[in-house]
């Protein structure tokens, strides 16, 4: 098992873990924001000991890489995940994304990834394309207001705030009935302070007024897309729904009464389904 780190064109620091035979096929987890690598746990071990090599980098910004000032945004993303897939030269990848991770995998798949041709499947799961924000075009999507009130809030007190997420919607904690995990919400807690409070406050922007659009109409290989119908971060009727439409190989399971959070929490579910995805 190795953890190290690759250096972009623009000079930044991209932190890695790689673990598990250099000769099985790979599958690259990206991660959502504020948090890095570490949100994969679950995933990492359960793939590795099933025989895969398994990959998962920190955003810039974001866990153990670089701390920049500049680059928080999708492009960047996506080709910071570029710089490690051609560092560690892979082929016949699984890409996973999670929430932003979600919006990440799609402009790598389709900008990088397909036209190199080192992906064979993505997995968007609880993921932000095709736009979060209301637009015009976008009438379902969140009011402008909602993402001035996570900057609000990480501006004032990024520490209780990244308490107040996980301890609320973000797992679904704010339910009647939910059964709290206080080890799930220190752990997210942990991840994001590790981060940069710049990267987070810029990566709202990022995650919010990104249109993928054509980003998902670019993807070819087989996709698999995963949501919770009770996702109170991602709403499912302006992301899956509208995402499903748009890949040309989409798949969406939904899965009843799950929240953003759902590969912590119900990894259990998840997982078999991720690797019945991948074997298929």
């Amino acid at each position: 098992m190795t953890m190290a780190t690759v250096t972009t064109s623009d000079g930044v620091e991209i932190f890695y873990k790689d673990w598990g035979p250099r000769d099985a096929q790979p599958i690259v987890f990206h991660h959502g924001w504020p948090l890095s690598s570490d949100d994969w746990d679950a995933q990492l071990l359960f793939f590795v000991n099933k025989g895969y090599r398994v990959i998962a980098h920190d955003r810039r910004g974001h866990g153990r890489s670089a701390q920049v000032s500049e680059g928080h945004d999708m492009d960047h993303y996506a080709a910071d995940a570029s710089a490690v897939a051609e560092h560690l030269d892979l082929r016949n990848a699984v890409h996973i994304g999670h929430s932003t991770g979600g919006g990440e995998v799609a402009r790598y798949v389709a900008k990088y990834g397909e036209p190199q041709g080192r992906v064979a499947k993505a997995v968007l799961v609880a993921a932000i394309p095709p736009l979060m924000l209301k637009t015009v075009s976008n009438p379902g999507g969140l009011a402008i207001e909602v993402f001035d009130g996570l900057r609000a809030g990480l501006a004032a007190n990024r520490s209780q705030f990244f308490l107040d997420v996980p301890g609320g919607p973000f797992y679904g904690f704010n339910r009647e009935g939910a059964a709290v995990i206080p080890g799930a919400v220190q752990n997210w807690w942990r991840q994001g302070m590790l981060g940069s409070a710049k990267a987070h406050y810029d990566g709202i922007k990022a995650f919010s007024e990104t249109d993928q659009t054509e980003d998902l109409k670019a993807i070819g290989v087989p996709t698999l897309v995963m949501h919770g119908d009770d996702d109170q971060i991602v709403p499912i009727d302006d992301s899956a729904h509208l995402s499903v439409k748009l890949l040309k190989n989409g798949t969406l399971k939904v899965y009843e009464g799950y929240s953003h959070g759902m590969l912590t929490v119900n990894a259990d579910v998840l997982n078999p389904d991720l690797l019945a995805f991948i074997e298929s």
